[in-house]
């Protein structure tokens, strides 16, 4: 099983916000795999399908940003998914310019604190991330009123352009690896 996490917090409130673009990005991968059935378990939206002959879990934790790990670490367990293998969390990335993404396996967090709370759950760092790229605020606006923003105007184009691109990701690198994932989909981020 592929398990697949789109990270964001729950809630219209933060519909389309920057800090949503994991649920963006899986919501776009759904209609992709043409799934329309999502139900609640282990604290999460999760959808199940195939790609390819591959069960895939979509899911979508509910649990507010901070405290994803939770979830994730609970839908790791129900379906013996392998963080190292095949867990892909799909995030949104201050330090990445809107309209591109990068593939990354491993490494630092950033500062993300869904990232840290899935490591502090899985104890590892090692699983796949798709990091959409959302830029940093403008001038000295607060980053958390930067990230709980939805994009205005060019901004949201950037934005779609990058969930966008997210999905195609998740896809090529279930496809080729991530080696070619990495040089189709990092070369072109700034």
């Amino acid at each position: 099983m592929r398990l697949i996490v789109g990270l964001g917090n729950p809630g219209e409130e933060y519909d389309h916000t920057r800090h949503n673009a994991g649920f963006d990005t899986v919501s776009l991968l759904a209609e992709e795999l043409r799934v329309n059935y999502w139900k609640t378990e282990c604290g999460a939206l999760t959808a199940k399908t195939t790609y390819r002959g591959e069960d895939v879990l979509l899911a979508k934790p509910q649990s507010f940003m901070n405290v994803s790990g939770g979830p994730v670490k609970q839908l790791c367990a129900k379906y013996e998914v392998d963080p190292k293998t095949d867990l892909i969390v799909i995030h949104d990335e201050l330090d990445i310019d809107p309209g591109t993404i990068r593939v990354k396996f491993g490494g630092g967090l950033a500062g993300h604190n869904g990232l840290k709370s899935i490591d502090a759950k899985l104890q590892t760092r090692d699983w796949l991330r798709v990091r959409i790229g959302i830029g940093r605020p403008p001038g000295r606006m607060p980053v958390t009123d930067w990230v709980l923003s939805k994009p205005k105007k060019e901004a949201w184009d950037d934005f779609v352009q990058g969930t966008q691109l997210g999905c195609e990701a998740v896809l090529y690198y279930m496809d080729n690896g991530l080696d070619k994932a990495q040089q189709k989909y990092n070369s072109s981020a700034k």
